[in-house]
């Protein structure tokens, strides 16, 4: 099974600043535990959480978060209208991948 924060992206990010590190890691968990429910309201407005979905990706690929980014980016591309709808599934897939990001961030304080 794959890593949920790639290691050595984070590392290479960070210059090796084990305490960058952290730090960086904190705000993305908090970003996740903020951005994680409103992304998930189906009665916002559809443009506002294809954005959030956006911040969450970049986030995401700052830290090594490789899963959260594919599956922010997929819901993204469905909020602006580039495919389907986001559905459960789509959402369950982030809702996954951020609940493995957050466990390992625990694991490596």
């Amino acid at each position: 099974m794959d890593a949920a924060i790639d290691r050595a992206h984070l590392d290479a990010q960070t210059f090796g600043d084990a305490e960058l590190a952290r730090e960086l890691l904190a705000l993305f968990s908090g970003q996740c535990r903020r951005i994680l429910p409103a992304l998930s309201d189906p009665g916002r407005d559809p443009t506002g959480r294809a954005d959030l979905a956006h911040t969450l990706k970049g986030s995401a690929a700052g830290v090594g978060a490789f899963s959260v980014m594919q599956a922010c980016a997929e819901i993204e591309s469905a909020l602006r209208g580039e495919g389907e709808p986001p559905s459960a599934v789509h959402l369950a897939d982030l809702g996954t991948a951020v609940a493995a990001a957050l466990a390992e961030i625990e694991r490596l304080r």
